[in-house]
């Protein structure tokens, strides 16, 4: 399979998540192989959990499925850049590569705001590539952005 094809895998988690009124945000782990070991979408809303963002869920899945917190050799796809959180579970899971779809200009912290994977100091690397499905994934983004503003806030609540 190639990175698109990843990548879609990732964007039918996101769509899980918009569906259920998060973010549409969705990630999946693959080893070096190129098999899926774990998949996750937001859900830090219905599971009362900030740390439950898409990536964090695939690489628990991951991590449940190898029996061990570090996934060496294996790459994370996500339909949005990682946060500095994100990054941070990436790292210490010893990742090879992180592939993401549309920048995040507020949070992203892999190129947009912060550079966190450049940071020469952490005693990992892990590879990070960007723009894969970009505009598929920004635009799923957008559209459910743009429905909430449309909703009184009375159905729309504070879920951001």
């Amino acid at each position: 399979m190639e990175d698109e094809d990843y990548m879609r895998l990732a964007l039918a988690q996101a769509r899980l998540a918009g569906a259920a009124g998060e973010v549409p945000v969705g990630a999946i782990v693959v080893d070096a192989a190129g098999a899926v070991l774990g998949s996750g979408f937001n859900q830090p809303i219905g599971a009362h959990d900030p740390s439950a963002h898409a990536e964090i869920q695939a690489l628990r899945a991951a991590a449940g499925k190898m029996g061990n917190y570090r996934l060496p050799g294996c790459s994370l796809f996500v339909t949005l850049e990682p946060c500095a959180m994100c990054v941070g579970a990436i790292l210490h899971a010893r990742l090879a590569r992180v592939v993401y779809a549309a920048t995040d200009p507020k949070t992203g912290a892999a190129h947009s705001v912060l550079r966190l994977f450049d940071a020469e100091q952490i005693n990992h690397q892990t590879r990070v590539e960007g723009g894969v499905l970009a505009e598929t994934c920004a635009s799923l983004l957008r559209d459910f952005f743009a429905e909430r503003r449309r909703k009184p806030a009375s159905e729309a609540g504070d879920r951001t």
